[in-house]
């Protein structure tokens, strides 16, 4: 998934870049073992470890896209694009998601792959939609 060299006139990327959002029904259909479609969750371990993963937890994909700090604030993953690179190769078709959907929008973006779709409405979507979370036997839910 290496991403072309697309850059503005500052070096970051193109601001450009076309995001393909689909709603959390079509990220539920393309993830699905019939679907195609690998996902990527792109919230932190502790998100996933008291909220829980939208795919069973051993096919559950996660890279965040942002760090907490001990501070609390949050932090871009400066490895972020190498290390999704390492999980998927270029012609894989990959759904991103996170809590409300906007990482994984920014996280699409800096992928700059055809191949990424946004699951627009994240996790909370999920939910509202009353679709399945799965949990790690043993550590807490919220």
């Amino acid at each position: 998934m290496a991403p072309p060299n697309q850059t503005d006139c500052c070096g970051g990327p193109s601001e450009s870049v076309a995001v393909t959002t689909v709603d959390v029904a079509a990220a539920r259909e393309l993830i699905s073992p019939a679907g195609g479609h690998r996902y990527l969750d792109v919230r932190t371990e502790e998100e996933l470890r008291r909220l829980g993963h939208l795919v069973e937890v051993d096919s559950s994909l996660n890279v965040p896209y942002m760090f907490v700090t001990s501070q609390g604030s949050r932090v871009k993953n400066a490895q972020f694009v190498e290390q999704v690179a390492s999980l998927f190769t270029k012609d894989e078709q990959v759904v991103l998601g996170c809590q409300s959907g906007k990482r994984s929008e920014l996280a699409c973006i800096d992928l700059q792959a055809a191949n990424v779709k946004n699951m627009g409405g994240g996790y909370l979507a999920w939910l509202d939609h009353g679709f399945p979370v799965y949990h790690i036997p043993g550590q807490g839910t919220a």
